[in-house]
């Protein structure tokens, strides 16, 4: 299988699934995993944004690779779980009911 990922971040090539273009299909996924993969996911990611930051920040979004824009993607999904995995314990926003907000415009990556 071919990776998703720049060889600098292989250790997260498991997550690759999470490198989803938009936030809708983020927050799609989020909704349909468990606490337990938003987990771990959350533990394997949380601690590469420390090197992933300064990765990122150097790229010009003009011509940005495959790779370098899934790892952005990958790391957009990290903040889409990092609420529910550090305050909700849930993938849920709580006592939210059917509300809900859809984003008009995406970034252009």
């Amino acid at each position: 299988m071919a990776s998703k990922l720049p060889s600098e971040f292989a250790d997260l090539e498991p997550f690759a699934d999470w490198a989803l273009p938009t936030e809708r299909e983020r927050y799609a996924k989020r909704i349909a995993s468990s606490m337990e993969e938003l987990q771990a996911f959350y533990d394997a990611a949380y601690p590469r944004l420390e090197s992933a930051t300064p990765y990122l920040e150097r790229l010009e979004l003009d011509g940005i690779s495959d790779a370098d824009k899934h790892l952005l993607w990958l790391f957009c999904a990290l903040v889409t779980v990092a609420f529910p995995v550090e305050a909700w314990s849930q993938p849920t926003v709580p006592d939210s009911g059917a509300s809900s907000i859809d984003s008009v415009l995406e970034p252009a990556v």
